[in-house]
């Protein structure tokens, strides 16, 4: 179920903005009213879809935590999933979620890029390694089931062998149980 499109970041390694424009959040009645009919023909899970989906914002009073609290009030529906998502945008109001709303599927999907602050400055990505580290270390701490996933480019202009081993080291800290990996260049 598609509740946000486009993107605002401009990480430089990225077409999104220009391709899907900037940052737009679907109506939230429309989405609730979406879901449950969605549920009423059989649908038991919804995954909630957007190139910055943790991002979503309509009215800038319903946020995706809001949207997730809703849904999990629909009777029928058993799992909620969202992706994909920005570091930036993990609020505490949305890692909370993972603490009380049982319909949430424990796990995140949560790209970092990088392990190395260096190359996360080049694509300008707006976090660093430690400030992704927090994400993780609060969202185990609230849900011990919970598992992340992660995407990562390797062979950015300017990396090192230093930079690459700070992307592994990152991998095995996490213990990420699925990644996306791309070589952006030989």
């Amino acid at each position: 179920l598609t509740i946000q499109e486009g993107c605002d970041k401009f990480c430089h390694f990225c077409v999104v903005p220009y391709t899907r424009g900037p940052e737009y959040s679907r109506p939230f009645k429309q989405i609730i009213d979406e879901a449950k009919n969605l549920v009423d023909n059989g649908a038991k899970e919804i995954i909630l879809l957007g190139q910055n989906v943790n991002a979503y914002n309509f009215a800038k009073k319903n946020k995706l935590s809001t949207l997730i609290r809703t849904l999990s009030s629909i009777k029928n529906l058993k799992r909620i999933r969202f992706t994909t998502s920005h570091p930036k945008d993990m609020t505490d109001d949305l890692i909370n979620c993972y603490k009380d709303c049982e319909k949430l599927m424990p796990f995140l999907h949560l790209p970092i890029q990088s392990g190395s602050n260096k190359i996360l400055k080049l694509m300008n990505r707006k976090h660093d390694r430690e400030y992704y580290l927090r994400i993780i270390e609060k969202l185990k701490k609230i849900n011990a089931n919970i598992k992340f996933s992660s995407d990562f480019i390797v062979g950015y202009p300017g990396e090192t062998e230093k930079d690459f081993q700070d992307t592994v080291e990152i991998v095995k800290e996490v213990g990420f149980v699925n990644s996306y990996s791309f070589i952006f260049s030989p």
